[in-house]
Formats: C-alpha cells, sequence, structure tokens
C-alpha cells in the first residue's frame, strides 16, 4: 500500500455483471474500483469517470458488500453456472487485497456454487489462496493467469511499478500448475520499441516453457482516452528517444497493420519454437462432461 493511496467504501447492488459478448466468459466481477499497480498501458482507466475520480491508480474503492451481492446471485435457481472473470476491470490481488482478504470469501462461493471462474493477475498475492483454487480446480473449470509483458526488471518497474516481478509471477505459475487449474501466460500488451524484441519474447516464451503452462496469449498495445495521455506522457518523461516513433504509429487507437503482421511473423515461431499453445479455449473444453448439455451449450455458445 503507497503512502498516497486512499481507501474508499461503497457498495455494490450486483457482485457478477453480465457482459454483452462472451468471449468466452459472460460475467465479469470486479471487487475493487481502481488499482495500485499503476499499470502505465492500463486500459480501464475510463471507468473510473463514472465515480467523479481521475485518479485510477490511488483512489481505491471497496465493495465491502461484494460477497453478500454474490450469494443472492449465485443462490437463484436460474443461476446456469457460467463462467465468471474476475478482475476484468481491475486486479483482485492488487495490494489492497492484503489488508482486505475479500477474494477467500468468493472463492468459498464459487466453491459452494460449483461456479468455473477466471482470473488474471499481475501479483502473486494468489499463492495465499492456494488451497480453495485447488478445490475449486477439482470441482469445475477454473483459469488462473499471469500478465507479463517483460524480463527485464528495470522496464518492468517502470511500466508497471507496483505489480510483483516477472519472475515471482512465472513462479506463481509454476505453482498453479500443481492444480488442475488451467494455467496461462498473457503477454499483454507487447509494447512496440520497448518490449517487442525478440530477445525479451524469447525469454517470455521460455519461462512459459518452463513454467509448463497450458496456454500463451499476446497482444498488441492499444491506446485511447485517458490511457493514451497517460502513457505519452509516461513515455515523454522516462523514454523522450521512443516518443516521436510511438506517436507515428499510433495515429489511432491501434497500432498499424503492418506493424503488427511484422510483430507476429516473429512472435508466432517463437511460441513454436517452445511448443506452446494459442488455444485459450482448449481447456474449457477439456473440463466439461459431455454428458453435461447445459454447460456444454454455455460454455462452447
Amino acid at each position: 500500500m503507497g503512502e498516497n493511496i486512499r481507501y474508499h467504501k461503497m457498495t455494490c447492488e450486483t457482485a457478477a455483471n453480465r457482459l454483452k459478448r462472451k468471449i468466452p466468459y459472460g460475467w465479469d466481477l470486479n471487487i475493487y474500483r481502481g488499482c495500485e499497480h499503476g499499470c502505465k498501458y492500463c486500459y480501464a482507466m475510463y471507468s473510473h469517470h463514472y465515480i467523479n475520480s481521475e485518479n485510477f491508480f490511488e483512489d481505491i474503492y471497496i465493495k465491502t458488500n461484494i460477497v453478500d451481492a454474490l450469494e443472492r446471485q449465485l443462490r437463484l435457481s436460474s443461476w446456469k453456472r457460467e463462467i465468471v472473470n474476475i478482475g476484468g476491470v481491475t486486479d483482485s490481488y492488487q495490494p489492497a487485497e492484503a489488508a482486505y482478504k475479500i477474494m477467500p470469501e468468493i472463492l468459498r462461493l464459487l466453491i459452494k456454487y460449483r461456479t468455473p471462474t477466471i482470473i488474471s493477475t499481475k501479483s502473486n498475492l494468489i499463492l495465499r489462496d492456494f488451497d480453495l483454487v485447488d478445490e475449486l480446480s477439482r470441482i469445475t473449470y477454473i483459469n488462473v493467469a499471469a500478465t507479463i509483458t517483460t524480463t527485464d526488471e528495470q522496464v518492468r518497474s517502470l511500466i508497471e511499478p507496483n505489480s510483483a516481478s516477472s519472475k515471482d509471477r512465472f513462479d506463481m505459475l509454476k505453482e498453479f500448475r500443481k492444480t488442475n487449474a488451467s494455467v496461462g501466460l498473457h503477454v499483454m500488451p507487447i509494447i512496440p520499441y520497448l518490449t517487442d524484441s525478440y530477445e525479451n519474447i524469447d525469454e517470455l516464451f521460455l519461462s512459459a516453457k518452463e513454467s509448463n503452462v497450458h496456454y500463451v496469449l499476446p497482444g498488441v498495445l492499444y491506446l485511447r482516452g485517458q490511457t493514451r495521455k497517460t502513457f505519452f506522457d509516461f513515455i515523454l518523461d522516462s523514454f523522450p528517444e521512443l516518443y516521436e516513433r510511438l506517436s507515428a504509429l499510433y495515429k489511432t487507437g491501434a497500432a498499424d497493420k503492418t506493424y503488427k503482421d511484422k510483430l507476429y511473423q516473429m512472435v508466432n515461431p517463437l511460441r513454436d519454437k517452445y511448443s506452446l499453445s494459442k488455444s485459450y479455449m482448449q481447456p474449457i473444453k477439456e473440463k466439461i462432461n459431455p454428458s453435461d448439455e447445459t454447460q456444454l451449450t454455455l460454455f462452447m455458445d
């Protein structure tokens, strides 16, 4: 917890919110608003506008009634045990979680109601809840993924100042391979001219192989709204020599197609070099009992 962090308590009417598209999950649950990790590329900065705050990294809101709200949803006869993505907007294992300890209660509910889930984090605090994740993994589908952008700790400490080290995140993935959970690496975002070198991607994929992950998903940086301004302010301050090249590349929210095509001509062979799967869906399919037609339809829809 940083000295400038301000914690605010709030309540929510609904814990899990239905998404317009299943990708492949249909529900999203966020325990917190705002995130202490301070990632300079975070796409979710826009979400603080809805609570009239401009400081996504320091104004952290805790949904104090979210456990009760979630149980009200899960115990409904209409609940179909669809996949719940935990932390699609903010990391549920950010530093605040060490003090508030909400995730263990969430996991106990998922176990009680046999509800599948996806958790992606930049923290190794999730290891605190290893036994609960392990128990859930033996009941239904659970995915544990780490988002890791670089093996260069100096760069990591600048772009993700309050996250766990990349090594700690890989060590965390290794531990969860001891469970029945699906374990994945999200190389997101790949930042042009900063984390897109052959050496960095090769080292990330080698570490993924050594961690025995089920799949690897790469994705290129996307910039829009408040994220765009925060990112370019950061580049001017920390990597000014990259500012003009990045500005030229990001005339819109996405990097131009020529750059992305060239990048994946390097990324895809490297993934093949280490025999890493790119299938996010395969572990989901393998976890479903084909005789359970309701579940199969929900997962495959």
